[in-house]
């Protein structure tokens, strides 16, 4: 996949992606049997960490999910494949070791914030199977981005070093207890822990979970908050900074997202990252509509029309590159997030319905089918 890439036809699919399938979807009725998707996600980012702990057990991986496809160059990096694993599966960098040998050309990482956070109440993770959709009100559980730099500190991994065999994304948010007026050194305080292990950062100022995080969104907040952030990456490495990214949500008027856009490009930012989940709740099937009173974020199939759109608006307005994530279901949603604008694309509910066959199918389409 290259910048606005020429869409391959639909090579067979490879033995391993097959079988990769097929044992997906014998495993998922056992996975979904339980009630309780957060220990079922739990369980998943375990079992690839413990893939990625395992030189042998990564060969085998490697050889069913076969190669990643073309190298992209996105802010400055190359990123060896074109599918990247959205923020909000491996919060901790458990399983960072692991994500490569499914086919990932790269991990973002958390959302972490500056200090250590339980989340809120359980129940916080619900799935809706019949829509193929996800509802997530996590809010930002997770041990800090200093233990998180000390974790990928103890896995020998570094900026630029490719020690996780693919590049690794970090996500920065605020800390619930801190107050709107002091979230800038929040964030600062983030990227200064995960700067020297993270490829690149992404600001997370669109999820729905934290009250009051979206205003960070309004133009001043985010003129504020993005130059500070980039500066401090300069100052940080006046060689090559580390490239910070802006995550938007797809509930923003075009209004605010021509403002954010404007914003962006002022401060120095490297890319945007289109689009976290949504608060609407269309697209929902009959089946699972009395789950829409459930707060939280919307991810999955309803999000599939939402996100393109809004990539294709955003590249229409910049030339700053994107990553799609959003509604990624199948290779075919690839391809067309790609046509929309995306340089890369991201998936995070597409993996909890279509497992690692989804990210092998994306692959064979761009380029991993040459052997």
């Amino acid at each position: 996949m290259t910048d606005r890439a020429v869409l391959r036809g639909t090579p067979r699919p490879a033995w391993g992606e097959r079988v990769s399938s097929l044992g997906y979807r014998l495993a998922r009725p056992v996975l979904f049997r339980t009630g309780d998707a957060e220990a079922i996600h739990e369980r998943t980012v375990r079992a690839v960490g413990t893939l990625g702990s395992s030189a042998v057990l990564r060969a085998v991986a490697r050889a069913v999910t076969g190669p990643r496809g073309d190298e992209v160059e996105f802010a400055g990096l190359r990123f060896p494949g074109p599918v990247g694993l959205a923020a909000g599966m491996d919060k901790y960098g458990m399983a960072v070791r692991g994500w490569a040998s499914l086919g990932f050309s790269h991990v973002e990482l958390g959302t972490v914030t500056a200090k250590a956070q339980p989340g809120n109440d359980k129940p916080r993770l619900f799935r809706l199977p019949t829509s193929r959709a996800v509802i997530n009100r996590m809010g930002f559980n997770n041990p800090g981005a200093a233990a998180l730099a000390e974790r990928l500190a103890s896995y020998g991994i570094t900026r630029g070093g490719r020690q996780a065999g693919l590049v690794v994304g970090v996500s920065i948010g605020k800390s619930k207890v801190t107050p709107l007026t002091e979230a800038v050194e929040d964030y600062v305080t983030s990227l200064r822990a995960v700067a020297p292990h993270a490829d690149y950062i992404a600001i997370n100022v669109s999820s729905p979970n934290t009250p009051g995080l979206r205003s960070l969104q309004d133009k001043g907040f985010l003129a504020d908050l993005t130059s500070t952030l980039v500066t401090e990456a300069r100052s940080l490495d006046r060689v090559a900074p580390v490239p910070v990214l802006v995550k938007l949500a797809p509930d923003l008027s075009t209004e605010a997202v021509a403002e954010a856009v404007e914003v962006c490009t002022d401060a120095g930012i490297s890319g945007l990252i289109a689009t976290n989940t949504t608060i609407e709740r269309s697209g929902l099937s009959a089946a699972d509509r009395s789950m829409a009173s459930q707060t939280g974020g919307l991810s999955g199939a309803p999000l599939r029309r939402r996100s393109r759109e809004f990539v294709a608006a955003l590249t229409r307005m910049t030339d700053l590159p994107v990553i799609g994530v959003g509604g990624i279901m199948s290779a075919q949603d690839a391809d067309a997030m790609v046509e929309a604008g995306a340089r890369l694309v991201q998936v995070y509910s597409g993996l909890v319905y279509a497992g690692p066959a989804l990210v092998s199918g994306v692959n064979r389409r761009h380029g991993g089918n040459r052997r």
